[in-house]
């Protein structure tokens, strides 16, 4: 009886732990999308920061929204390891973007545009990157959120 109830009970607790990889993996995705989306939208808004009068107020807003995404992906990676079963991997990636996000904050408030640009082109890029590998399951078959992607031959 009593192995009986071990078995249900490490059943039930697999059971749980694989359908919350999916979740996290899914929480990951949008977090890392909204992310991109928000770091385009900056570049967008120092756009109009260049050709109007309230290019300002816009650009400042989108900075503490991007900085927000860039959080909310931090918050995303460890969930999907941690209760996911995930892979470590997606923490460190999450939180150089926080480090980079942070010091875009900086030269921003800084107002030193010889970095700040390009820092913003750098950050855009290696977000689409991390974005389009976590959708095509790159890395050896493995997304960079330590799940199982397509087959690859």
């Amino acid at each position: 009886m009593t192995t009986r109830t071990t078995t249900t009970t490490t059943t039930s607790t697999t059971a749980r732990t694989t359908a919350a990889a999916p979740r996290g993996d899914r929480f990951l995705r949008v977090a890392v999308a909204l992310q991109t989306l928000t770091i385009f939208l900056q570049a967008v808004s120092a756009g109009v920061l260049l050709s109007s009068s309230h290019g300002e107020l816009l650009h400042g807003v989108g900075a503490r929204v991007m900085y927000g995404a860039s959080m909310l992906y931090v918050l995303a990676a460890v969930l999907a390891w941690r209760p996911g079963g995930g892979s470590p991997r997606p923490i460190a990636y999450a939180s150089g973007f926080l480090v980079l996000a942070s010091a875009q904050v900086v030269l921003g408030i800084a107002h030193v545009p010889s970095v700040h640009v390009p820092l913003g082109v750098l950050m855009f890029g290696l977000s689409v990157l991390v974005l389009a590998r976590q959708n095509t399951g790159a890395a050896g078959g493995r997304g960079l959120s330590g799940g199982s992607g397509p087959e690859r031959s």
